[in-house]
């Protein structure tokens, strides 16, 4: 995919501050520090646009990054930081619920996990939301960077069994965004949702 423009049009908390187009969006969630807002400037080929945050959690908004002024990447909050209040975490979960059910152009969500780790229950309840709202998902496992090519496939099984996915129902993309490797196979599969 060619990125010609990208920028920052709305941070949001609720459906009422959602873009008021018809714009298609490709969201990314995930756990704080699964390296997020590092993968969406590497697709996007900018170094700044997603702020990487220091403070894991610190991100409370929903994100959308308008792109080539015909679809969104929509940065979901990280979730499963442990120093989060009860209250933080329920409010998070509220957010995530009514974008789920709200939101009439979401196509497809890319669920990240650390490809080094085996998912967490947090990752598992994402995985899960995405089922019952009936929308599109698929793995960006990140940090591959971190672990040797021929430890792939046994991360991989990890994660489908933890996921409880059955045979190739899901994909599964390597990344690493220090590194630059998959980025383009990322980019590639997104163009292909957007076409369909």
């Amino acid at each position: 995919m060619i990125i010609k423009s990208s920028k920052l049009k709305i941070s949001a908390v609720n459906p009422s501050s959602y873009p008021d187009d018809d714009l298609p969006c490709i969201a990314f969630a995930g756990r704080s520090n699964v390296g997020k807002s590092s993968l969406v400037n590497s697709v996007l080929k900018r170094k700044t646009l997603a702020r990487v945050s220091q403070m894991p959690g610190k991100t409370r908004t929903i994100n959308f990054y308008l792109i080539n002024d015909n679809f969104y990447i929509v940065d979901l909050p990280g979730y499963g930081y442990a120093k989060l209040s009860k209250e933080e975490k329920d409010s998070w979960g509220k957010t995530m619920e009514l974008y789920f059910s709200e939101s009439k152009n979401l196509k497809h969500l890319f669920l990240l996990l650390d490809i080094r780790h085996e998912p967490k229950e947090t990752d598992r309840q994402m995985y899960e939301y995405c089922k019952y709202y009936n929308i599109p998902v698929d793995i960006i496992a990140t940090k591959s960077d971190k672990i040797s090519r021929g430890q792939y496939q046994k991360s991989f099984s990890v994660i489908k069994k933890f996921l409880n996915i059955k045979g190739d129902e899901v994909k599964i993309f390597p990344i690493s965004s220090l590194k630059k490797t998959g980025i383009e196979e990322v980019s590639d599969y997104m163009e292909e949702i957007l076409k369909n």
